[in-house]
Parts: C-alpha cells; sequence; structure tokens
C-alpha cells in the first residue's frame, strides 16, 4: 500500500513531533484506515520531509513523531509561470496541471483579451481555491515544494516578477520565427537555472502586450501550427523546457 503523504503547515526542520491539523483526520481514517502506529510521509512545502508514525488521534488533529528525513530534492530548474485569465474554471486545470509538474510560481494575470474579469471580493476567494489546488497537486506527484500562486495582476505587473537571470519567454500563436525548440537550445542557456514563461488567454495577446514584453526582456516564442487550448497549453510548454533540460531523466 502506498504511504499517504501530508502536508504540514508547521515547518518541520529540527522538529521531533508535531500535530497534524483536524482536516486529516478523515482522510487517515476513514480512507486510509490508519490507527496509531501507522505509517506516513510528512512534507511542509519547504523542501522537509519526513518519515513519520502517528501517535495519538483527537479532535484537535493527529499527533505525528518525526523519524528518517527524506533526502531534499536537487531541482535542476525553477519555473515561473504568469498565465492570463481564461473562462471558467479552465484556471483550476491550469493551476493543477502546472503543480504537478513541479512550477514554482503561478501568477494569474488580467489580459486585453481575458474574457474572465474577476472583481475584488471574489479574487481573493479564487486565489485561496488555486494555492489549494496547488497544494493538493503537490502533494500526490510528491514534490517537496508547494506551488506558490500570487495575487491576480495585469500583464504590466506580472512581468515584473521576472528577474534578469531568468530565460524569459512569451508564447505567441502569431510568432513564426521563434519555435520553442530553438529557443530552448540557444546555446546563451545552456547554464540558465531559472524559466519565466508568460502565456495568452483564448483569444491570444495584442501586438501591443507582445510589444510591451519584448521591451522587458521577453522572447517572442511560437509552438508551431499547432494550435492548443488555453487549458493545454502551458502544460505543454512547461513539459518540453523540463524534457529538453533533462528533467524526466533519471541522472541527476
Amino acid at each position: 500500500m502506498t504511504i499517504p503523504r501530508i502536508y504540514s503547515t508547521e515547518i518541520l526542520e529540527s522538529k521531533k513531533s508535531i500535530q497534524l491539523p483536524e482536516d486529516n483526520l478523515k482522510y487517515l481514517k476513514a480512507v486510509m484506515r490508519l490507527k496509531p502506529g501507522g505509517k506516513i510521509i510528512v512534507f511542509d512545502g519547504y523542501g522537509s520531509e519526513f518519515e513519520a508514525i502517528i501517535e495519538d488521534f483527537s479532535v484537535n488533529g493527529i499527533g505525528v513523531k518525526l523519524g528518517k528525513q527524506i533526502p531534499r530534492e536537487n531541482k535542476k530548474i525553477k519555473i515561473s509561470l504568469a498565465q492570463a485569465l481564461p473562462k471558467a474554471t479552465k484556471m483550476d486545470l491550469i493551476v493543477k496541471s502546472a503543480a504537478e509538474l513541479g512550477v514554482d510560481l503561478i501568477i494569474p494575470f488580467t489580459a486585453a483579451r481575458s474574457v474572465s474579469r474577476i472583481d475584488t471580493d471574489r479574487a481573493a476567494q479564487k486565489i485561496k481555491r488555486w494555492q489549494k489546488i496547488a497544494m493538493e497537486a503537490s502533494r500526490a506527484s510528491r514534490s517537496g515544494k508547494i506551488t506558490e500562486v500570487e495575487n491576480i495582476a495585469s500583464l504590466e505587473s506580472a512581468i515584473k516578477f521576472a528577474d534578469d537571470r531568468s530565460a524569459k519567454m512569451i508564447f505567441w500563436e502569431e510568432e513564426e520565427k521563434t519555435a520553442i525548440k530553438n529557443a530552448l537550445t540557444d546555446k546563451s542557456l545552456d547554464a540558465c537555472k531559472n524559466y519565466f514563461i508568460i502565456v495568452g488567454p483564448e483569444g491570444g495577446f495584442s501586438k501591443d502586450e507582445i510589444t510591451m514584453a519584448k521591451k522587458a526582456g521577453f522572447k517572442s516564442v511560437g509552438l508551431g501550427r499547432q494550435i492548443l487550448k488555453v487549458e493545454t497549453a502551458a502544460a505543454a510548454i512547461i513539459s518540453i523546457i523540463q524534457y529538453e533540460k533533462g528533467i524526466f531523466s533519471h541522472k541527476s
């Protein structure tokens, strides 16, 4: 049986025992049918992960004794995703897929052609929901770090999250000169560890938005003739970057 992997809101470093929140009770007792003495894995989203033993269940939560520390993962690259808001609940799937693939940061933003417009009152609820989806996806995919979801921004603000060390790419369906493979195999990126990608809404980017990004140091990149749905594009791009940079190999 697969050992359950549980997120701890406490930072685990230097801890010998912790109390897991009560919202894990149903999963561990009713679904996994664990009892005191049962084995679990606990991680804190900051890179610390431990084998652990359940000591007791109570109405306030689960008492856990930490055991052997699991070695931290050595991530080859860092990926940040600025994603234009899509229609309806498509952002849920985008966040889930990106988090499962190990993206470090997601910045939702409103583009000129974004159909979805989220008012201030609903924005906080959306971010909370997306962060919960990211946390669950990170747990299920055994990532040692939880993907962080930023507040909804404008494209101008989202661009500012990219630092000068990052390979900066904005994906545009009208780009015909630079394909993603050419961009990623550029010799200047051989030692690059940070990738910042911008993906547009269903209607794509306006030329003014592409111009803005280029002025900020972003390279306009295309995916060839294949037109991907907005909920598929980010996951495809992230996977291509990871493949090109050897993330899916067994070599360290």
